[in-house]
């Protein structure tokens, strides 16, 4: 099977965030500048080193403009989500690093990614930090920024992003994260809703085969999150680090959590389905083994009870007590 492209050129611009920025900008159309000459030197880098995960969209018609599509990475809280960025570079780049906004659709679902879409990040100067970690006009380039947005933003542990945390203690942190994680998945999952209703221009059919392809996936993850199966973004991960691969412990899930995964798996069933997805085995409301979690934490006394129940009414023991209570 043919590989598919992961960059291209498109026309249409028109509901680019930036499609009002630089409408004047004569060095976008001069093929002799240094600014259009560099971003010709941009499309080739990321048309030849994109990862699979990644995927950019050019316009024709505004060379200043791209809009580019994450994928979440498997063993975090935004796996097999959609993450939407749209691009403009600036009249004097690469002087100036480029202009990025998130397409949130009002989810504040990540420390560096804002629910009015700004990005924070070293790289693109919205974040103060080391100047090795900050945008250098005879190195840096736009693929290094979407890897960066895709390891160290949309990452294992978002929270550790958020300064005010690193001070915590590791287990008070811990708790603190995983916490953060499952309130992150949930927003993923209610981004994948608004990103079906209303797919960004020129990626309509890119939303709807990922999540024909994917839904199922995300689907089995609220089932095993609301149980305490697997640590929220560790579903179908072979990884160390999954919390609950080698034990039947069920983790502790608040009914507050329990809640937010059973609205976010309504509202994305009923939309795989207008995607065309297959979702046998699924059904319309998320089911919530409520009972799981007393059995096997309780399981162990029963078994002893029982066990201890047989043993004394086979010496006797059991009549000798009914005696005692009725004397």
């Amino acid at each position: 099977m043919e590989k598919k492209s992961t960059f291209d050129l498109v026309s249409d611009d028109s509901d680019h965030h930036f499609h009002h920025h630089n409408i004047g900008g004569n060095c976008f159309r001069d093929t002799k500048s240094a600014v259009y000459k560099r971003i010709m030197k941009e499309w080739k880098i990321l048309e030849k080193n994109l990862p699979d995960s990644i995927h950019v969209k050019a316009y024709e018609r505004r060379i200043d403009l791209l809009r580019a599509v994450i994928i979440g990475a498997a063993g975090t809280p935004y796996h097999d989500g959609l993450f939407f960025f749209d691009i403009a570079f600036p009249e004097d780049y690469p002087n100036r690093p480029p202009k990025i906004h998130y397409i949130s659709f009002g989810y504040g679902l990540n420390p560096n990614l804002y629910s009015n879409g700004y990005v924070c990040l070293s790289l693109l100067n919205t974040w103060s930090g080391k100047k090795c970690e900050r945008w250098d006009p005879a190195t840096s380039t736009l693929l290094q920024v979407l890897v960066s947005i895709q390891a160290l933003v949309l990452n294992e542990k978002p929270l550790y992003n958020e300064p005010g945390y690193r001070v915590l203690g590791r287990s008070l942190f811990e708790s603190k994260s995983r916490a953060y994680n499952g309130d992150a998945f949930v927003l993923t999952c209610f981004s994948v809703v608004c990103l079906i209703r209303k797919p960004p221009r020129n990626f309509e059919e890119f939303v709807k085969e990922h999540f024909r392809e994917r839904g199922c996936v995300l689907l089995a993850a609220c089932k095993a999150y609301a149980n305490g199966r697997v640590r929220v973004g560790y579903y179908g991960y072979n990884s160390n680090n999954n919390d609950n691969s080698n034990n039947t412990a069920v983790i502790k899930v608040t009914e507050c959590s329990k809640k937010l995964l059973r609205n976010a798996y309504a509202s994305m069933y009923k939309n795989f389905l207008e995607c065309g997805a297959s979702l046998e085995g699924f059904v319309e409301e998320l089911e919530v083994e409520k009972q799981v979690k007393e059995k096997r934490s309780n399981g162990g006394k029963g078994i002893i009870k029982k066990a201890m129940g047989k043993i004394k009414q086979a010496l006797g023991w059991k009549k000798n007590e009914k005696k005692k209570i009725t004397t």
